[in-house]
């Protein structure tokens, strides 16, 4: 009984030995296959990044430069280090063409409006002669006057815009010449009086001023600068309210303030104060008429001339635009 036990035990004993022998083949073969595998499939994706890398570098070297074709060995660390290098670069560069694309779709939208507005207007009035209204002489002519004022208004937006491009390109012809700039803020309030004393605004100099203040400009472009920013401190004043201009000797320029007491402009407004078509209030500020293209079209004069433009406010109690000039 103990031999036939042995000789069992014996038996069952190498053939467990020869399950282990394979197993441990099997496992052998199934790591090298493994590996050869795994070498094989690195190489492939190894080559094909050194492909797309190497077509890369080539494409941004200059024409006059020689492309390198030695590469390290760690070709996946130089990619990643390439687009880091151009991630930093372009980070900036990507932001502004978002800026700018932000912008485009605003200016759009907003020049959509501002031209939709005196069209509608227009296209009302001219259904309602077609539809009887012209039958009627003095409804006719007063919806006569109206289309006007709405052409007028679409011409002058077109004048702007055509006024700031050709600023914007540098391309408008300019005449500097010396004038004198008392004289002519003189004439740009006498323009203003009936609208003043619709207001009640008083507008006045910061002291008595016996001139001449000579610069070196366009005149005529100065003189819409001081229009258009006078304009702007009567408009978005209170009722008895003021409007101060104020000249300052600043060594080779003269610096021009004008400061009213108007509502304001809050904190969020003022960065954006000088865009196309930008407004504080869009509702009230289109009822006070304007195209919002004039303080866009300040900020490209006065830097036409070399000269800075800026803005200071505080809500509830007034505007400051400053701006300078160049002494004759």
């Amino acid at each position: 009984m103990s031999l036939f036990y042995f000789i069992s035990t014996l038996i069952v004993t190498e053939v467990e030995f020869h399950w282990v022998i394979l197993l441990i083949l099997a496992s052998s073969v199934f790591i090298f296959s493994f590996l050869i595998f795994s070498y094989v499939l690195n190489k492939f994706i190894y080559e094909k990044i050194r492909l797309i890398y190497k077509t890369i570098r080539n494409l941004k070297l200059q024409k006059e430069e020689k492309p390198d074709l030695n590469f390290r060995d760690d070709i996946i660390k130089e990619v990643r280090e390439e687009v880091e290098d151009w991630g930093q670069k372009h980070k900036q560069e990507i932001s502004t063409l978002k800026d700018r694309e932000k912008f485009r779709r605003e200016f759009i939208g907003n020049i959509s409006h501002e031209l939709k507005n005196p069209i509608f207007n227009i296209q009302g009035y001219i259904y309602s002669l077609m539809n009887g209204a012209n039958e009627d002489p003095k409804l006719s002519k007063q919806y006569l006057k109206r289309s006007n004022k709405n052409i007028e208004r679409i011409i002058t937006i077109i004048e702007d815009l055509n006024t700031i491009s050709e600023l914007e390109v540098k391309d408008i012809k300019t005449n500097f010449k010396p004038f004198d700039l008392l004289n002519l803020t003189e004439e740009v309030l006498d323009l203003f009086d009936e609208k003043c004393k619709k207001k009640n605004i008083k507008i006045y100099f910061r002291e008595k001023y016996n001139g001449p203040f000579k610069v070196i400009g366009d005149e005529n472009k100065i003189k819409q600068v001081l229009v258009n920013l006078i304009d702007n401190g009567i408009k978005y004043n209170f009722e008895n309210g003021r409007v101060k201009i104020s000249f300052f000797d600043m060594d080779k320029n003269y610096l021009i303030e004008i400061t009213d007491e108007g509502q304001g402009i809050s904190a969020d407004d003022l960065p954006r104060i000088f865009e196309r078509f930008y407004r504080t209030d869009k509702a009230r500020s289109r009822d006070k008429g304007g195209t919002g293209l004039g303080l866009s079209i300040v900020k490209h004069i006065i830097e036409a001339h070399n000269q800075t433009i800026n803005v200071r406010s505080s809500l509830g109690v007034g505007t400051t635009f400053a701006f300078t000039l160049k002494k004759e």
